[in-house]
């Protein structure tokens, strides 16, 4: 198993980099975090495995309760783009999504990174709210812009996907 990332005694939490051993548990945990979009249980034992570097699984009690599926952009590798973010019912309130996308940049993997994109939907509350207020506490500018829209790339069946950018005026490492 990997080294862990890091522990915070606040609730408890462990934050670490996933083992492909995670990727059936990770799918279970995703799939109980409606609305979320389910991948295959085979596209979470990659992201584990192939991607695990830039990925996080935090774990309280021995439960796996938090997952951040990201990864450096091939094109530009001053971007991490963040993929999935799932929280359990047993963590929420705890601010395990912010401490998670914090370890996360925190990473040897990610200390070239200038900006932070990830896609939300208009109506996903818990989305905004979570990377609005990781753009705050590391004092930093977040935009967005359509960028998968509902008919052109979606054929009517998923609502427009905003791409969110945040630019990070600080070295992360030292703020998060």
């Amino acid at each position: 198993m990997q080294t862990l990332q890091s522990v915070d005694n606040e609730g408890a939490v462990t934050f670490r980099k996933p083992v492909r051993e995670d990727g059936a548990a990770i799918f279970e945990l995703i799939r109980s975090c409606k609305p979320l979009d389910e991948n295959s249980m085979y596209c979470n034992l990659l992201q584990s495995d192939h991607f695990s570097d830039t990925c996080v699984v935090a774990e309280k009690d021995g439960d796996i309760v938090g997952w951040v599926s990201a990864y450096v952009k091939q094109n530009d590798p001053e971007t991490v783009f963040v993929w999935q973010v799932a929280v359990s019912e047993k963590a929420r309130g705890l601010g395990v999504g912010g401490r998670m996308l914090s370890s996360l940049m925190e990473r040897e993997e990610c200390a070239d990174v200038k900006r932070m994109q990830t896609t939300i939907t208009l109506d996903n509350d818990a989305s905004w709210g979570l990377f609005r207020k990781f753009a705050s506490r590391n004092n930093a500018d977040l935009t967005s812009d359509a960028h998968f829209t509902r008919d052109t790339h979606f054929a009517g069946e998923h609502a427009t996907e905003h791409m969110v950018t945040i630019t990070f005026r600080d070295a992360v490492q030292s703020a998060a």
